[in-house]
């Protein structure tokens, strides 16, 4: 049984109401729930899901002491008191998990079947591809600006020939001033002045997700948000005003420290790196798209990884075996085959008359697969139209380059 992810951790003091004493240990949160330790016994003293909980409130004991009371559905209250770094800083992050586990809890839970569990992680397959496949589009947009930029740095170069071909003329030479008339010039001008707008054509957003942020130190924590866009990050506060934007070239290592726990840090040489530490129960979804973006600046430290995910299989043997078992399992489906383990007779009977996964499940597979196929198909297209693109790119980088390396000769022959 895999253990829970455990999201902080904060010492403090918990208050015994038989005891009617307070005892010091540790309040560490989970995905799922809060636990306290003491540290004299090193055992868990209380411990409740975070869905039982019906009010977080700041409070002072004896009128003195600030503390965080946390009421159970049964009107039970827990005090905590003495929170290192401080008080608002695990009562936002406890009542963001708290907050977000209540917004995602369905109102009327269905048991899960075979079917749905397949569908539901084909389905967050597809999510995956379709956030990679926007960030390659993206991706492909400002290779497209690279090379309109460079076509119309080439125009320019061409300028500067025709103007260092007058300069080294005679002034006697009666056809210097034929130079400048040349038609491809306002064409080149005039698609100049179309890709402009293109190249500043609206900025996509790949994923937002509601965050708690501190910079600096820990103790001064916000709630806010945290935007992953195409040509960089943005951090917003809860009145959704820009706090930071770390342009994509500017973000020097992102650390996952948790999968619900991250820290994206920018380097300076003479002043004080920018660096913010962001907690968010829905980070999972950001990591991915981080991952595709930020790959080589990506650093995951420790148990970073979800517990089901380490020291198994690897990524593609997951996807893989996970491939294989849903055709598979839309096989026995269809054909109500028994799974290799059962013997003939009776299992045999039981498999027929119940399948693994209904036809509307199946079909719905089905439909899935598909779509990752199709969306498959158009990620190897444009990976092939992007690499056609920057072999152009850097071919006309190396026109470029000799061609300025020319008029630099020229221009020294000048003075």
């Amino acid at each position: 049984m895999s253990r829970e992810v455990c999201v902080h951790t904060w010492p403090c003091s918990y208050y015994l109401e038989l005891d009617k004493r307070w005892v010091p240990g540790k309040l560490s949160l989970t995905s799922c729930s809060l636990k306290f330790a003491a540290d004299e016994a090193q055992e868990t003293l209380v411990s409740f899901p975070l869905s039982g909980i019906t009010a977080i409130k700041k409070e002072a004991s004896h009128f003195v002491f600030s503390s965080i009371t946390v009421l159970e559905k049964d009107n039970r209250k827990h005090w905590f008191s003495s929170l290192q770094p401080s008080r608002n800083a695990a009562f936002s992050v406890i009542e963001h998990f708290w907050r977000e586990l209540l917004l995602s809890q369905p109102e009327a839970p269905l048991p899960a079947t075979k079917g749905k569990e397949l569908t539901g992680l084909m389905a967050c397959s597809q999510k995956r591809l379709e956030d990679t496949a926007r960030v390659l589009h993206h991706q492909g947009e400002q290779l497209d600006s690279i090379t309109r930029g460079l076509d119309k740095m080439e125009s320019d170069l061409d300028v500067a020939d025709r103007l260092l071909t007058e300069l080294e003329s005679p002034s006697w030479w009666p056809f210097s001033s034929k130079l400048w008339k040349m038609p491809s010039e306002t064409k080149l001008k005039g698609d100049a002045s179309t890709a402009s707008p293109r190249a500043l054509g609206k900025e996509g957003v790949v994923v937002r997700i509601p965050a708690v942020f501190s910079q600096r130190t820990a103790s001064h924590v916000k709630p806010g948000s945290l935007t992953v866009l195409v040509s960089g990050l943005e951090i917003h506060d809860s009145s959704s005003v820009l706090m930071h934007r770390f342009e994509r070239e500017d973000v020097d290592d992102i650390k996952v420290h948790t999968p619900y726990e991250i820290s994206i840090r920018q380097r300076f040489i003479g002043k004080p790196d920018i660096a913010y530490h962001l907690i968010s129960a829905r980070m999972p979804e950001a990591i991915p798209v981080l991952e595709v973006q930020f790959s080589k600046k990506m650093e995951v430290l420790g148990d970073a990884l979800t517990p089901s995910s380490t020291k198994t299989s690897s990524p593609a043997e997951k996807g893989c075996s996970m491939w294989h078992t849903a055709s598979g399992l839309m096989d026995r489906a269809v054909h109500h085959e028994p799974c290799p383990g059962s013997q003939d007779g009776q299992p045999l009977q039981l498999q027929t008359t119940q399948p693994f996964i209904s036809e509307g499940d199946a079909q719905e597979l089905r439909q899935i697969l598909r779509k990752l196929k199709g969306l498959a198909l158009d990620t190897e297209a444009e990976l092939e139209r992007q690499d056609e693109a920057l072999d152009d790119i850097t071919a006309a980088v190396d026109r470029t380059t000799l061609t300025i390396d020319k008029h630099n000769r020229r221009a020294k022959k000048l003075t």
